[in-house]
């Protein structure tokens, strides 16, 4: 069996349905906006959320994602590993563990 990526299954399911068209950078990053609402409205009333809407949901954010990372050319999981990066100097382990303080209110962590 041959096995396909999540970015090659969804560019074959957009250009079988001509979808390449609406799929520009700002239309993709509404969808993302829209389907994120559609997330959190799973949330709106109790924690205790239907796991398989929230599967569902989540499914539509995380395509939407991908779709903006290919329409910019960018990999989605380069991205992802860039920004932690980032994120890991901003939050260092010896000031940021076990902690929900922003980054630019913690303790600095050269002293």
């Amino acid at each position: 069996m041959v096995e396909i990526s999540v970015q090659d299954a969804l560019v074959a399911f957009a250009a079988e349905r001509d979808w390449e068209q609406f799929h520009t950078p700002e239309n993709l990053a509404k969808s993302i906006a829209i389907e994120a609402g559609e997330l959190l409205e799973c949330f709106q009333w109790s924690a205790d959320a239907e796991p398989k809407r929230v599967r569902e949901e989540l499914a539509d954010v995380l395509t939407y994602c991908h779709l903006l990372a290919i329409r910019i050319g960018a990999n989605p999981d380069q991205l992802v590993l860039d920004k932690l990066e980032v994120t890991r100097k901003k939050y260092p382990v010896e000031t940021a563990r076990g902690v929900s303080t922003k980054y630019d209110k913690l303790p600095d962590s050269s002293s």
